[in-house]
């Protein structure tokens, strides 16, 4: 199937058994959300600044994957017959962490200890410190390729385990990537799912203004990837594309990309339209107005 968008009737059998979006399935993904946004702002208060808009905006991303799609064990980081998630964007661990404390992986109190000595939570992800941290980020255009090796690796172990990969669009910028991208399909990896967070910003301005990848749907397509695009902040249209992604795939097939429009800050108002984004600071005070508008707008959606 190609196409830039969802078709959110059609029913797939999704990992876990269950056929189509469900109501259950959406909320337990919706209250994840929630408290990965939550563990994101207490982590940020910590250093009182940080890449909190993109832990927000990635949220719903993370929360799809951890709780829904992700096959782990929260006891045994390392169980042999584990998906593999990899984050290639090293600096987006405040939202990974987020993600871990709420699959169990690591206790939700030690994310008060984010980015200070001797924590093993730093503010660039790195596996030699974090349980389910599975490689280490920093230079971008690193991930894709390390997840190619890891799936052409579990495919020839003869094992059934999945490899995700989480990239930004300022990663497209990276020729690696791509080189990435081309080896897997040549691989014909299907075991393979990509997400790209495209929330239009990198660290040097708008992503169209330091470097425009568009048309990025198109450009996955040519490179033989089954490719979607969705409202990365749509949960809905998020677990339809994990649910597409799963149906189509195999040990020996065509490798998955999901592309995600999400938009930074996303459910704190007062996070979402700050000119200097990247690298958020925020001010003291404001800290308990972030959470107050998060819970409010959960609230909010819980009562409709």
């Amino acid at each position: 199937m190609k196409g830039k968008t969802v078709v959110l009737t059609q029913e797939t059998q999704t990992p876990g058994g269950a056929v189509g979006v469900t109501s259950d399935r959406l909320q337990a993904v919706t209250d994840a959300a929630y408290r990965i946004r939550h563990h994101a702002l207490t982590m940020g208060e910590v250093q009182g600044q940080g890449y909190v808009g993109q832990a927000l905006g990635a949220a719903d991303m993370l929360a799809a994957v951890y709780a829904d799609q992700l096959r782990f064990r929260a006891a045994e980081p390392e169980w042999q017959d584990r998906d593999r998630f990899l984050l290639s964007t090293g600096h987006y661990a405040i939202g990974h962490y987020a993600a871990l404390a709420e699959a169990g992986m690591i206790p939700v109190e030690e994310l008060e200890t984010y980015g200070s000595d001797d924590s093993r939570l730093p503010m660039s992800g790195m596996s030699t410190y974090t349980p389910g941290m599975e490689i280490s980020g920093g230079s971008l255009g690193h991930g894709l390729g390390v997840a190619v090796g890891i799936s052409l690796g579990l495919r020839h172990q003869g094992s059934t385990s999945r490899v995700y990969n989480f990239l930004s669009d300022g990663e497209l910028d990276e020729g690696s990537t791509w080189e990435a991208a081309m080896g897997a399909h040549h691989h014909q990896l299907g075991n393979l799912t990509a997400m790209v967070d495209i929330n239009a910003l990198q660290a040097d301005g708008k992503t169209d203004t330091v470097l425009r990848t568009e048309p990025v749907t198109e450009k996955w397509e040519a490179f033989g990837w089954y490719t979607q695009r969705v409202d990365g902040n749509d949960l809905t249209a998020l677990l339809q594309a994990f649910d597409n992604a799963a149906a189509q795939a195999s040990n020996v097939g065509r490798p998955s990309v999901i592309l995600c429009d999400t938009k930074v800050g996303r459910g704190v108002p007062l996070l979402e339209d700050r000119e200097k984004a990247h690298f958020m600071r925020i001010d003291e005070h404001e800290w308990q107005l972030c959470r107050e508008q998060l819970t409010a707008g959960f609230e909010g959606k819980a009562s409709k």
